[in-house]
């Protein structure tokens, strides 16, 4: 089984699992970035588009990367002030690697369709200014193995699985000083999601 299979199973057996419905910020995402006037954010794997559509309600200059064209096709209809680029988070296109983001916001999901998680670092801080901005917000490693049980079903220590410590330190390598990391409860005492907030060095 390939590493990215690994990440992407175990994210997708979670997710049936959960049933959440999917939509904008989670709350303590929106708390965190509070206001967001004027500064260029760059939100990656944006999904149907309310997550971009509040960044945007908070006063951000918003651009928006997801890989489906469909998703984007149908974003760009109905949110036009926001621009919309069909793009991997892995793989950011050159006309967005030009250091003029001042957040870049990471989302649920994002890490865990990842195939190389130095190209997605080298991308992001690329893309961002001097001192810019990364926030992360996504499930936690830990909550992608286990099954409902609380029964271990993946090897947390496995060739490509994107461990907490594997994200942080591939992000400090790249030229971010990471400046928080919050862990959030799932379920049956796991921790379900984490937050991390970094700045380019």
């Amino acid at each position: 089984m390939e590493p990215t299979d690994h990440n992407r199973r175990a994210f997708d057996d979670l997710h049936r699992r959960r049933k959440e419905p999917r939509g904008g910020l989670p709350p303590i995402v929106a708390a965190t970035l509070g206001d967001l006037t004027e500064k260029r954010v760059l939100h990656l794997r944006s999904g149907g588009g309310a997550a971009s559509a509040e960044l945007a309600q908070q006063g951000a200059v918003v651009t928006a990367v997801d890989p489906s064209e469909q998703t984007v096709d149908a974003a760009r209809e109905q949110w036009p002030s926001i621009l919309w680029i069909q793009a991997d988070a892995q793989s950011l296109p050159a006309e967005l690697r030009r250091g003029r983001f001042d957040l870049i916001y990471s989302p649920e999901g994002t890490l865990w369709e990842l195939g190389d998680l130095d190209a997605w670092a080298a991308g992001i801080v690329a893309a961002l200014q001097a001192h810019g901005e990364l926030l992360v917000y996504d499930t936690h490693p830990v909550a992608l193995c286990v099954d409902g049980l609380q029964h271990w079903k993946y090897d947390y220590f496995a060739e490509g699985f994107w461990r907490l410590g594997k994200i942080v330190t591939t992000l400090v390598r790249a030229g971010f000083r990471i400046e928080a990391l919050e862990e959030y409860p799932g379920e049956r005492r796991l921790p379900g999601t984490f937050l991390l907030y970094a700045r380019r060095v």
